[in-house]
């Protein structure tokens, strides 16, 4: 089974030049998880008949939004999370707007395993959400993440807005402590791992050079001075049946490129 995530920083504009159809033909996968999808089902009229398909868009207009594609048809799927955990977690507070009005989570469950794609929210450049994101959010989805897996295993996967250590990133010296490599957004990657959930990308491929977003500056792509905020992370106990986990640098359409993972089931 092949699974691809891909924040698309707006599927319209992907789908208008012609790269979203031919790359989901390429790879073929059995599932697609997207981010940032910047509209709602039906206004990119894409044609992808073999696919049932799965939206959760913003309340605002051409912001943020998910979605999962899928040849399967799931079993069920939810959306955002679960209000118990919204308000333990007082996902309302501080006065930084709801992230569940932002569409940043589809959960699809299927016979073996659930496939979360999620849509971390920003720290911002001024860090004006860091306390949303590191206070509120990444506990609130790690426990929502735990909450599936007592059920069965999970994959979630998507932009999770920060590059976990060193070699996940170009310059990571001149970039410690800002948006995406802070002390805090990092410490919501280990709390995953303590947790018990996998960097499948890690499993195959160790060291820097390897990067999922680029800014638009400086010829910063063509350079491969980047990030790797795009990741699929696995239960532990499906890590005997991961095969591969790749990101796909050479596809091009939005600022981050898709990453995949292959499992043997």
């Amino acid at each position: 089974m092949k699974l691809v995530s891909w924040n698309v920083n707006g599927i319209r504009a992907v789908h208008k030049k012609g790269l979203f159809v031919p790359f989901v033909e390429k790879m073929k996968p059995h599932i697609i998880c997207l981010q940032e999808t910047k509209a709602e089902q039906g206004q990119a009229e894409i044609d992808l008949p073999d696919y049932e398909e799965y939206w959760n868009s913003a309340q605002k207009k051409g912001y943020s939004g998910t979605a999962i594609f899928s040849k399967v048809k799931p079993i069920s799927v939810l959306f955002d999370l679960p209000d118990d955990i919204r308000e333990k977690y007082d996902m309302t507070g501080d006065g930084y707007g709801d992230p569940n009005t932002e569409g940043r989570v589809v959960a699809a469950e299927f016979d073996n395993f659930y496939v979360v794609t999620v849509y971390t929210p920003n720290a911002k450049d001024d860090l004006s959400r860091m306390p949303l994101r590191h206070k509120h959010w990444d506990p609130a989805f790690l426990a929502y993440m735990k909450r599936l897996e007592k059920d069965k295993p999970v994959i979630f996967c998507g932009d999770l807005n920060v590059a976990h250590t060193a070699d996940d990133l170009a310059n990571p010296k001149p970039n410690e402590g800002k948006k995406g490599f802070t002390k805090e957004e990092r410490e919501g990657i280990d709390a995953m791992i303590e947790a018990g959930f996998v960097d499948a990308f890690r499993l195959f491929t160790k060291g820097n050079g390897h990067y999922t977003w680029w800014s638009h500056f400086s010829q910063a792509r063509e350079r491969n001075v980047g990030w790797r905020i795009d990741y699929f992370f696995v239960s532990e106990s499906l890590v005997p049946l991961v095969k591969r986990a790749r990101i796909h640098a050479d596809i091009y359409g939005s600022d981050h490129c898709p990453v995949s993972l292959e499992l043997d089931l």
